[in-house]
């Protein structure tokens, strides 16, 4: 296989999969067992660094998570030096909301303490999370209030400004208001999961925005089979678009990967088919 296809953020080269991190942190969007189940197989440096390095080698070098929450930047770091590739940091930090926020804007000095330690982390895209973003969408005046207080501290340190929403007011009033972002985070997948309006509105959003936009849980949360999940958003998505994917080892990553590079290519799948007692009438079709 080639290496992975890329897009940019303003002048950044990036991959167009984007290594997700929720599966390494221990954030199921299920149960509490489920939780504790990531936190026991992977929430490790070891482990993280594993998969890491599955997607580093097949060109996929783009990371987006919390950062520098631990063990992932250590993770990174261990797999930068077992591959030689430089990954690309998609921060989401929180910045603190308070009562009197809307009115007088963010308390400067917690925001560049926040900001200084992404840069000094070496974030390259740096994200105020969805919990900051979506907070401050203001749908009477068709803003979001003080997002360009926060993009304009995020630019000075050297990083790419961006939005993480899951509201898609976010991007029409970011790119009306021309916002000093240079990408979004939006959720997108064919169940609709997590999304706050219908999948073809969202879709047509993305198409829309003036911006690359990152499109996240594409597997709801692994309620959508990879092979489902990852045909239908490589195919509603612009090429300067992107995918993130979260996956709990190697080998599932390399799956995503192949199965990835087979649809971009317009070409049959060549990932192992699941084989059950209940496929046996039909296995002789497929082995012709």
């Amino acid at each position: 296989m080639s290496a992975f296809p890329r897009t940019k953020v303003g002048n950044l080269s990036v991959s167009r999969m984007i290594v997700g991190t929720n599966w390494f942190l221990g954030w199921s969007h299920a149960t509490e067992a489920k939780d504790q189940l990531i936190e026991d197989l992977v929430k490790n440096r070891a482990r993280i660094t594993e998969i890491l390095v599955t997607f580093f080698k097949a060109g996929v070098d783009t990371v987006m998570g919390p950062f520098p929450h631990p063990p992932l930047i250590d993770a990174v770091r261990d797999a930068e030096q077992k591959t030689g590739v430089k990954a690309i940091i998609v921060s989401t930090p929180s910045f603190p909301l308070t009562d009197d926020l809307p009115a007088k804007g963010f308390d400067r000095s917690e925001v560049a303490r926040i900001l200084d330690e992404q840069a000094k982390m070496g974030a390259h895209i740096c994200m105020p999370h969805q919990g900051t973003t979506d907070a401050l969408v203001d749908r009477c005046s068709r803003t979001i209030r003080h997002a360009d207080t926060l993009c304009a501290m995020i630019r000075e340190r050297g990083m790419l400004p961006g939005l993480s929403t899951h509201m898609p007011e976010s991007i029409i009033y970011a790119d009306d208001t021309n916002l000093d972002v240079d990408t979004y985070i939006s959720i997108f997948n064919s169940m609709g999961f997590l999304m706050q309006i219908e999948v073809d509105w969202t879709a047509k959003i993305i198409a829309e925005a003036k911006k690359p936009v990152m499109t996240i849980k594409p597997f709801a949360a692994g309620q959508i089979r990879p092979f489902q999940g990852l045909t239908f958003v490589w195919n509603a998505i612009r090429e300067i678009d992107m995918v993130a994917v979260g996956t709990m080892s190697v080998n599932e990553a390399q799956e995503c990967i192949d199965l990835s590079q087979d649809i971009l290519a317009h070409k049959a799948g060549h990932v192992q088919l699941q084989e059950t007692r209940s496929k046996l009438s039909v296995k002789h079709v497929l082995t012709r």
